[in-house]
């Protein structure tokens, strides 16, 4: 049995936020003394654990009750609905990110944001062998296999819209070039 200062200390939270999942019905005490003090089970530290872990993943305590209280299914649900929610404000920070780049007009500030960029990119395929064409070929196919995905790649790589327009434009009327000579060759 945990005291509720004994189980805040085990998962380094505060008295009050033990007293509040209690209020809210996150947690509620296994048993209270006759005194009126709570006392926990080992199964209320274990879903306080499961609290924890679903709240360093971001998830509302709403979402965290109804993960709690319903089947596997449903937990799977809100994870993945939670990773969407990430990935729309990753992208949001990138777009900020990238405004405030171009606003700037320094170049410099794009390679110092800390994530992966057009010249850590570059350099990456450069590193790997990749000569000009061979980027040129990369950036064809990629365009004609998944347009959509290719915008999504140039964008992540916070490459300014003008940049990623004239890229696009070359990737995909080369690609129709090549498409075009390849089909006469089948006649």
């Amino acid at each position: 049995m945990y005291t509720i200062g004994k189980l805040a200390k085990k998962f380094g939270l505060s008295r009050s936020t033990l007293l509040y999942y209690d209020s809210i019905g996150l947690l509620k005490p296994n048993s209270h003394t006759q005194a009126g003090y709570r006392h926990y089970s080992e199964d209320d530290a274990k879903r306080l654990e499961q609290i924890c872990l679903y709240r360093r993943v971001g998830l509302s305590l709403k979402n965290i009750a109804r993960a709690l209280d319903f089947p596997e299914n449903r937990l799977t649900t809100v994870l993945e609905k939670r990773l969407q929610e990430l990935n729309e404000d990753i992208q949001q920070l990138r777009e900020q990110q990238r405004f405030i780049v171009g606003i700037l007009k320094n170049s410099d500030l794009s390679r110092n944001i800390g994530v992966m960029n057009k010249d850590t990119w570059t350099s990456i395929l450069a590193a790997s062998g990749f000569t000009e064409e061979d980027m040129r070929r990369w950036h064809i196919d990629f365009e004609r296999l998944s347009p959509r995905k290719h915008l999504e790649f140039l964008q992540f790589l916070c490459i300014p819209e003008t940049e990623i327009g004239i890229i696009r434009s070359w990737s995909s009327s080369a690609g129709n070039e090549r498409a075009h000579h390849s089909s006469q060759f089948c006649d």
